[in-house]
């Protein structure tokens, strides 16, 4: 069993995850921002970090939050890059230019009973605050969470 500073830890770096994906829904399916392939790509990390940390508060060691921050670390990386896409520091994939047909095919595109939805760009800032894209404050929140997971990995 856990002391309560390090079940505090784990819950607020799993819980701050869990709020990050809240977030990204919410400006998804009530703000009606669809999200690029990088943005999905930066999900997935934080849905692992949350079932990490729900399993850590229950199973001791230090390997659960070692492997939080691991997933704290995987959406900042991305994220990071996404941040580099947006200011055109380098290329981003070919799924997210508007040039991209991926996963169109040519049927799909000569029928017009079918809707092909525009590319969501990963090269151009949807939402930013503060001067700081979605993307740029996955990077600074999640660099946050993976601190909160070393610290308790060390407890």
């Amino acid at each position: 069993m856990r002391d309560g500073r390090t079940q505090a830890l784990i819950v607020a770096a799993a819980g701050g995850s869990a709020l990050l994906l809240a977030g990204a829904f919410a400006f998804q399916y009530i703000g009606g921002l669809a999200p690029c392939q990088l943005c999905l790509w930066q999900r997935w990390p934080h849905g692992a970090a949350v079932l990490v940390g729900v399993l850590a508060l229950f199973i001791g060691g230090r390997l659960l939050p070692v492997l939080g921050a691991l997933g704290a670390f995987a959406t900042a990386a991305i994220g990071v890059f996404h941040v580099g896409v947006e200011q055109k520091w380098w290329a981003g994939l070919p799924s997210c230019t508007a040039s991209s047909l991926t996963g169109v095919s040519g049927a799909d595109l000569l029928n017009t009973d079918v809707a092909v939805g525009a590319v969501v760009r990963c090269d151009e800032i949807a939402w930013q605050m503060l001067g700081i894209s979605m993307a740029g404050w996955n990077v600074i929140l999640s660099l946050g969470l993976m601190l909160l997971w070393l610290r308790a990995a060390r407890r």
